[in-house]
């Protein structure tokens, strides 16, 4: 698989703060690619360290297999949490000039910047100054900056942030779009449910060091417990069902809903046989951990109960 970028052994340290350590991380080209951590874990420093903004104190970061040399910005779009437009500045003259910054010729980024007008349904917005846009349209001004150039690799600081729902899905839609067409996409988020319909692959940085990397299929398939759902008609006497009942209670509809742990020696088959005995089943599944409880487990190793709350979005 070739790689977009290639981390290792990158370390960088502020005053007494040790922001990443011996940090070695690698995102495939065409992906996205979900940056995950809790605050303070070094997510930002190591997105500034890749866009140049600062630089690491060791280490080495390539770039399509060659180290990041100040060129590749260009092929670089970054959006990030906090929002950088010029509030005076009326919005096309500001997308024009971020557009020249990124090498686009006047005649292209007028071309560029009037298409995504057009997919967005903001033409009128032209003429009017950042400072008279609310929060989400100048989030989508800003989406705009960041990508209008086409680059290459593509890094995404919160990029919902301020959204709602329809507007959400709309840069959801650019996004995949996005990656369809061979753009490689870094999605730093504290909102799992992005992670889950969006990411690939995903790292999880705590604490300034990778704890845990990899598709993002293959993590949750390894972190799966042999937990069973079953649902039935009627209700069962869970008394005679020989495993182990860990959650059960009556749906709004009639439905009667029980979650069993197996042991390693225990077969899925002979529960579901076992519940058949006694009802009807209308739905079993086996229970996969989501990306937000995957997270807290490896965190809360780490930091204990209270580190839950930074999930919170």
């Amino acid at each position: 698989m070739i790689n977009q970028i290639e981390i290792e052994q990158v370390n960088k340290r502020f005053a007494d703060h040790q922001a990443l350590t011996d940090l070695s991380l690698t995102v495939p080209k065409g992906s996205i690619f979900g940056l995950l951590g809790p605050n303070g874990a070094g997510k930002s420093t190591l997105i500034r360290i890749i866009n140049q903004i600062i630089f690491a104190d060791s280490g080495t970061i390539r770039f399509n297999q060659r180290e990041l040399q100040p060129d590749h910005i260009r092929r670089i779009g970054y959006l990030p949490e906090e929002r950088g437009l010029y509030k005076k500045m009326k919005v096309g003259e500001q997308l024009l000039y971020l557009a020249r910054l990124k090498g686009l010729s006047k005649r292209d980024a007028i071309q560029k910047i009037r298409m995504w007008f057009d997919k967005f349904e903001i033409a009128d917005w032209s003429n009017k100054k950042v400072e008279d846009l609310s929060k989400g349209m100048a989030q989508k001004v800003q989406f705009i900056s960041t990508v209008m150039h086409e680059p290459e690799f593509l890094i995404l600081d919160e990029p919902f942030s301020g959204f709602d729902p329809v507007n959400a899905n709309l840069i959801r839609d650019e996004i995949l779009a996005l990656r369809d067409k061979g753009c490689t996409v870094m999605l730093s988020t504290h909102r799992m449910e992005s992670v889950e319909e969006l990411c690939d692959n995903i790292a999880l940085i705590n604490k300034s060091e990778k704890v845990l990397e990899g598709k993002k299929r293959d993590i949750k398939m390894d972190h799966k417990a042999n937990k069973y759902q079953i649902v039935t008609d009627a209700m069962i006497d869970p008394a005679i069902i020989p495993f182990e009942l860990i959650n059960s209670h009556q749906e709004d509809y009639g439905h009667f809903n029980m979650t069993f742990q197996l042991a390693e020696s225990e077969n899925s088959n002979d529960l579901l046989s076992a519940v058949f005995q006694q009802g009807h089943v209308v739905h079993f599944e086996e229970l996969i951990p989501s990306m937000s409880e995957i997270f807290i487990q490896h965190v809360s190793k780490v930091e204990g109960p209270a580190s839950s709350e930074i999930i919170s979005s």
